[in-house]
């Protein structure tokens, strides 16, 4: 059984390196994928502080990993129609190839049009692996269909921004990703919200583990982690603890 863990560090997690790894050891993952990880030094700092001695982070790009298990190949993807790089990994002795995404920000029309680019180019970027087990796993900055965003939890500047870039948003990336095979592994566990967004006050889902509808049963568990003492000194969101059947 393989724990996987997804943890969104904002900001390279600067100056919170001890409580990110505090987190990470409560959750006790076999590997942690992580996104806004954008210093290599911070990971370097998280991978010892946690006793995980397989790591990988590449200065000013978001996804990395640090890992108890050995890793056979890890690369960074660049696509130009995606706004962050996306980190392919694969585990030593293992079929699990894991795909670490992060895709663009802000609650609006406009971006999430540009959501649905970057996840219709991510499939076309992987469809290789499109018959063998992968997962796709991280921060997508966008709600499910059926779940709603209460505007007026958003900051007013993003509110104004929500409005002046279309009105309501119609978010549509995730329903791509499920016309195209994949199971939500959270929302076919789970009935409940599932808020990762804002640590200090969750109210909107946006961390996901997605992996094709053949290998669903694969997903043995998929949880928010939330039973931690001041979550959001450590970062802004709660992290995504998931059991996979290797």
């Amino acid at each position: 059984m393989l724990r996987l863990m997804s943890y969104n560090i904002r900001f390279g997690g600067v100056g919170r390196e001890k409580r990110i790894a505090d987190v990470i050891r409560h959750c006790a993952p076999d590997i942690a994928v992580l996104q806004e990880a954008t210093r290599e030094a911070g990971v370097a700092e998280i991978s010892e502080l946690t006793e995980m001695p397989y790591w990988a982070a590449k200065q000013g790009h978001s996804p990395a990993l640090v890992s108890r298990l050995p890793i056979a190949h890890y690369e960074w993807h660049h696509l130009p129609e995606i706004q962050r790089p996306f980190l392919e990994i694969r585990l030593a002795d293992t079929d699990v190839t894991i795909y670490n995404i992060h895709l663009r920000a802000t609650h609006s029309n406009y971006t999430e049009r540009g959501r649905m680019r970057e996840v219709r180019a991510l499939l076309t970027g992987i469809h290789e692996s499109k018959d063998k087990f992968h997962l796709l796993v991280g921060d997508f900055n966008t709600l499910a269909p059926g779940e709603l965003l209460n505007i007026q939890k958003l900051p007013m500047r993003y509110r104004v921004l929500a409005f002046l870039l279309g009105g309501r948003v119609t978010y549509r990336t995730i329903q791509i990703m499920i016309d195209a095979g994949y199971i939500d592994s959270y929302r076919r566990l789970h009935t409940d919200h599932g808020f990762t967004f804002p640590a200090w006050d969750p109210h909107v889902r946006l961390d996901y583990l997605f992996i094709p509808s053949r290998f669903a049963d694969r997903v043995t568990s998929c949880d928010v982690v939330t039973d931690m003492p001041e979550p959001a000194k450590a970062t802004d969101h709660l992290p995504l603890l998931a059991e996979i059947s290797t």
